[in-house]
């Protein structure tokens, strides 16, 4: 059946222009002005709206084993949040235990995935070596993932050491995929964890108290000198400190190509939540990197406005309230994890565009366009044009909503936006060139998202590679002299 978006303006990151749209066979046709709409054919009315293309998170973590319980989101809910907030694809994590095999870990992924309503594809996290992990993460390239993820926190469960990291970073450039790193000196945060829990320090408090900004620009400086000396691109996930975006920055004008990856709560959130009297609110909010001051956020609007910050993500990884007491007496057993993956758009659009650090255009690079050509996606995502995707948002410029819990799509019984009201919502969301969600109905069917795959790098991988090579000095003989006896 075809659809024709009509009377809207369409948005992409490039250039705006008014335009109607039409999908058919969950691909778009046609893209231009008066368009005529098919016999039978659905139309969708845009007319004072944008049409974009659908977001891309690409970070989540459904269904995710993790510090003792599991997180609460599955494929299914965690898909049909995300098109009632207007993200038409997400890109979630898989995570072996250590010893593993990556295979069999996709495998369980791939599984779990079957359930999604949209969209979706994977990340897979290195958590050891050994010359089976390197085969295997040939096999998951094959399989259409192109990213591997590197815990530099969480001692004595996901963290790997520095040699691992250069190991696995060789193995990407090799495979033309690309090295992500959750950057923090996970050695720095279990001796200060100690030492807030010897000081008696037990609440959601000292969770930020143990994660200083200095821990993740520490782990971010090392992890691009390491990407630098192998020679291959790195992306730092949830950069929250201007540290470790000072650390990006700098990498990028010497010539290497690192993206950061700021969240939708960093940018809005601040740490003065953990101090709340209310330990559910604040531990709810309990999260890795914790929220920063308001100094680090303006930090992440100014990477975000300059370019030195690519992609706004969400890491939704829900944990409900009684899993969160699980740390009631102890901040290091709280589950690390937040949710935003509904919220995510509505909160980009109301603090960057409406207060006018954005751009339309520059919302939908930041939400959908750069994570496409980060992840080798585009033009089959991130785009509104001839041949892509029918994944699209009509977004309503004036439309407010108040965001609560007690409204959202997500199995999290709290919401870290819960009370803000926003301007700008999505009025509809099309996901394969069909209505799933209209004037706040959703209409979805479980097991309708496809797995997408995701091709390795060449070119890109391959200059990064030649550069470094080009710049790296070279090794001189030594000329040794000997000394002529008499």
């Amino acid at each position: 059946m075809s659809l024709l978006v009509r009377g809207g303006t369409v948005v992409n990151a490039d250039r705006s222009f008014r335009a109607d749209v039409l999908c058919a066979d969950g691909v778009i046709k046609a893209v231009g002005p008066d368009l005529d709409a098919p016999a039978g054919a659905e139309v969708v009315d845009a007319g004072g709206a944008y049409v974009m293309p659908g977001g891309i998170d690409p970070h989540t973590h459904m269904e995710m084993p993790f510090m003792g319980t599991v997180a609460c989101e599955d494929f299914e809910s965690g898909t049909s949040s995300m098109l009632a907030g207007g993200t038409t694809m997400l890109i979630d994590f898989c995570i072996p235990a250590p010893q593993q095999s990556l295979t069999d870990a996709l495998d369980q992924w791939t599984e779990w995935g079957k359930k999604a309503v949209a969209d979706y594809s994977f990340h897979v996290a290195i958590t050891w070596w050994s010359d089976r992990v390197a085969q295997q993460m040939a096999e998951c390239v094959d399989r259409g993932v192109n990213s591997f993820k590197h815990f530099m926190a969480y001692k004595g469960a996901l963290m790997v050491d520095d040699e691992i990291l250069f190991k696995s970073f060789s193995r990407c450039r090799d495979l033309g995929a690309l090295p992500l790193v959750h950057a923090e000196n996970g050695d720095a945060v279990f001796l200060l964890q100690q030492q807030l829990l010897n000081q008696g320090i037990t609440g959601p408090e000292g969770h930020a108290l143990s994660r200083p900004p200095h821990v993740e620009a520490e782990a971010a400086n090392r992890a691009i000198m390491i990407a630098q000396t192998v020679g291959v691109p790195l992306y730092v996930v949830h950069t929250s400190c201007k540290e470790a975006h000072d650390a990006i920055k700098r990498a990028r004008d010497s010539g290497l190509r690192v993206y950061g990856e700021p969240l939708a709560q960093h940018l809005v959130l601040d740490e003065s939540v953990y101090y709340e009297k209310d330990w559910d609110l604040a531990a709810s909010r309990v999260m890795s990197p914790p929220f920063r001051s308001k100094e680090h956020q303006k930090s992440l609007w100014d990477g975000l406005v300059s370019g030195s910050l690519q992609v706004v993500a969400t890491d939704h990884c829900a944990f409900n309230l009684q899993q969160k007491r699980m740390g009631q007496d102890n901040f290091t057993r709280i589950p690390n994890g937040t949710g935003g993956i509904e919220e995510r758009l509505k909160v980009v659009w109301h603090f960057g565009v409406n207060t006018g650090r954005l751009t339309p255009n520059e919302f939908v690079a930041v939400t959908s366009a750069n994570c496409a050509k980060i992840y080798n996606l585009y033009p089959q995502k991130g785009v509104v044009a001839a041949g892509a995707d029918a994944d699209l948002v009509v977004w309503d410029p004036q439309a407010q909503h108040t965001i609560r819990q007690k409204a959202h799509h997500s199995k999290l019984d709290v919401n870290v936006f819960e009370g803000l009201t926003v301007t700008g919502v999505p009025r509809v969301t099309i996901s394969q060139g069909r209505v799933v969600w209209k004037d706040g109905a959703l209409d979805v069917r479980r097991g309708q998202g496809r797995n997408i795959r995701r091709p390795a790098f060449a070119p890109a991988f391959k200059a990064q590679t030649v550069w470094n090579e080009r710049t790296r000095p070279h090794p001189v003989r030594r000329q040794v002299q000997v000394q002529q006896t008499p």
